[in-house]
């Protein structure tokens, strides 16, 4: 009887292996912590991976055309995400908006950053790091947020451009920028910064950066793509995203 139990579980497991698949999955960088979190939830229900890549989104669109294999994009924006759709890259009808991201400007240093972000207009601010605003959207939004605040052209030969917004953190984390426009999810938790100082941006101050999901053309037969943007509007995913400060 026991063999025959034996046998069961593992006829059980091989069929659970076979349903089981794999997903390539291009993350925007900002969603790094949030993405990996929910990767390893992902696993846990569905039995399926996600192998994620991290990144830029602008350089994340050049891969897609140039044949990347990826399956599932999770951009910083939502302006790329619609172009690959429009362009024929992708399985029209599956794009959605799964965050919207906020902005903060923020620094290692306790008590650097005040709550309207006044330090900007100190003389004494060298460095000021900011994603590449040609190829990311939180970059992009620091810009415009400067320029709001007729301070562009004052810091403009201070910005310092990180490749992407986890290179942008990078520069502030080590001090080698004072200040640095960041993605909240990096610095945050439960909608509060965690360490150092900052400033929530006003979302007036620049566009929405909402953040689409979208189904890729080489993912459109993968069941486990499809499974992971279900379940990217699970309420257990939701419940982690909303815990790094994105609005849902």
């Amino acid at each position: 009887m026991q063999r025959f139990i034996s046998l069961a579980l593992i006829a059980m497991a091989c069929a659970a292996g076979a349903r089981a698949g794999e997903v390539q999955v291009a993350v925007a960088a900002n969603f790094t912590a949030p993405m990996q979190r929910i990767a390893a939830q992902f696993g846990k229900d569905t039995g399926h991976r996600a192998k994620l890549a991290f990144g830029s989104t602008g350089k994340f669109y050049a891969q897609v055309k140039n044949g990347a294999p990826f399956e599932v994009l999770l951009a910083a924006d939502d302006d790329t995400p619609a172009r690959l759709e429009r362009e024929g890259q992708a399985v029209p009808g599956t794009r959605f908006t799964y965050a919207v991201g906020r902005l903060v400007l923020w620094s290692a240093r306790e008590g650097y950053v005040d709550a309207g972000g006044e330090v900007l207009r100190s003389s004494d601010v060298r460095h000021i790091a900011i994603a590449n605003p040609k190829t990311a959207p939180y970059g992009t939004a620091a810009v415009a947020v400067l320029k709001k605040l007729g301070l562009f052209d004052t810091v403009q030969g201070r910005l310092v451009q990180g490749e992407n917004i986890a290179q942008t953190h990078q520069f502030a984390s080590t001090g080698n920028a004072q200040l640095g426009f960041v993605a909240l999810s990096q610095v945050a938790r439960d909608g509060r910064i965690a360490s150092g100082s900052g400033w929530i941006v006003p979302a007036s101050l620049h566009d929405p950066i909402r953040q689409d999901a979208l189904l890729l053309a080489k993912g459109r037969a993968n069941p486990a793509a499809a499974a992971l943007l279900d379940y990217l509007k699970s309420d257990k995913a939701r419940a982690i995203i909303a815990s790094y400060g994105y609005e849902l």
